[in-house]
């Protein structure tokens, strides 16, 4: 009887055993996908690079079919990753902006550290130093490897510009001249798209970058600057390039602008390069160039605002860090990079890769020169919201009010 027992315990001992290993079993299948494959998340602020990451997760996938990448493209991606961070659920991988936003998640110590990593010596130093300085001092790593950089154009008509008579300007008064010659012949030199705030920004950062010094937001948090002493040129230019608009200026958003700069609605489009693919779906007819806006009367002080577009990171406390780490070296890759960058319109941040469209024949000069900017929106406090107080601005025209209420909020958001 006792030997009975002894086996029938054993047996029990068995199954159970043998039940709680499937059990974990199919708990990791849950928790990673099927088939025992690794599962994880690439949480990216781009929605019009979709197609683009698809296909690279599809090739990705083909070359390691022990790792499924699930693409999470969510609008408002700042705002979701910042209240991801708060409650400790951050995603595997991240290919956001290098923005106010990832400086904020470094700093809060949710991100791998780069620095000892082999892929750092394959990006121009410039935009390495552009994500430093997000981060700030007080922190020391490299949290981010930047991938993709952009650039904050004038995009235009070449064949209007021709019909103009004109060339891309060099100074802020021949800019000017080309705007006015346009209204003259009847044509919508510009076409805003103010219904969608951050629109503003292309134009507002190109102005700031060149007239407003480099080290204004050091000397705001000083107390040796402000928007009231420092911003009154680039409020007067933002004003004065929207007597050149249409009729909505604030009734039309991004998409419209896209759409109607492709179907010839105006002669020039101040928007950055990611708009060019957008506008290319709507018309692949069109002939486009870029310059960079001159905001000076000075051609030597003029330089392209340029900045780090997307950055491809990883949580420092991913469960796969090994796999993590291998999607990373996969669109690290020249041939990744060169691929992301001819569809998406973009500026490869490594080494020896060249942006080889000739639309972009206006600014390569820049590149080559060094003749570039950060963004100077970039480095104002997260919670400022920029975007939309410049917004109202041009709906009221109170240049005096805008000024004191933009040195208030950036205060109010570096006291909370």
């Amino acid at each position: 009887m006792k030997k009975g027992m002894k086996r029938f315990t054993i047996m029990l001992l068995a199954v159970s055993l043998g039940a709680s290993l499937l059990s974990g079993c199919s708990s990791d299948n849950q928790k990673d996908g099927t088939n025992g494959k690794v599962k994880l998340e690439l949480f990216a602020n781009k929605p019009e690079a979709a197609s683009t990451y698809k296909e690279l997760i599809k090739k990705f996938e083909a070359e390691n079919p022990n790792i499924d990448i699930e693409l999470n493209l969510p609008p408002d991606a700042d705002t979701v990753l910042k209240t991801r961070l708060t409650k400790n659920d951050m995603p595997d991988l991240m290919a956001i902006g290098g923005n106010a936003t990832y400086g904020e998640v470094a700093r809060a110590g949710a991100l791998k550290d780069f620095s000892d990593s082999e892929l750092v010596k394959k990006i121009q130093p410039v935009y390495i130093d552009m994500i430093g300085k997000l981060v700030g001092p007080e922190k020391k790593g490299i949290f981010g490897l930047p991938y993709v950089a952009n650039a904050d154009t004038v995009i235009y008509n070449k064949e209007k510009f021709e019909k103009l008579g004109v060339q891309p300007p060099k100074t802020w008064d021949e800019f000017i001249q080309i705007a006015e010659k346009a209204k003259a012949a009847g044509e919508t030199a510009f076409y805003f798209t103010l219904k969608d705030a951050w629109t503003a920004l292309p134009a507002w950062n190109a102005l700031a970058a060149n007239i407003v010094e480099s080290d204004f937001p050091e000397k705001k948090n000083a107390g040796k600057a402000s928007f009231q002493d420092n911003y009154g040129e680039v409020v007067d230019k933002m004003l004065t390039l929207l007597q050149y608009g249409h009729k909505d200026n604030f009734g039309k958003g991004y998409g419209d602008g896209n759409t109607a700069f492709a179907k010839g609605q105006s002669v020039m489009y101040l928007q950055g390069v990611w708009a060019i693919p957008e506008i290319k779906k709507a018309n692949p007819n069109i002939q486009l160039g870029v310059f960079a806006l001159p905001a000076t009367n000075n051609p030597e002080q003029n330089k392209l605002v340029s900045g780090v577009d997307v950055l491809l990171s990883m949580s420092k406390d991913t469960k796969h860090p090994k796999e993590a780490m291998k999607f990373i070296e996969f669109m690290m890759d020249e041939d990744t990079a060169k691929t992301y960058i001819a569809e998406q319109s973009a500026f490869s941040t490594l080494k020896g890769v060249y942006q080889e469209d000739p639309i972009m024949e206006g600014i390569k000069a820049n590149f080559a020169n060094g003749a570039i900017a950060s963004y100077p929106d970039y480095y104002y406090p997260a919670g400022m919201q920029a975007a939309n107080l410049v917004q109202e601005f041009l709906i009221k025209k109170d240049k005096e009010k805008f000024l004191k209420k933009m040195d208030a909020e950036w205060d109010k958001v570096q006291n909370r």
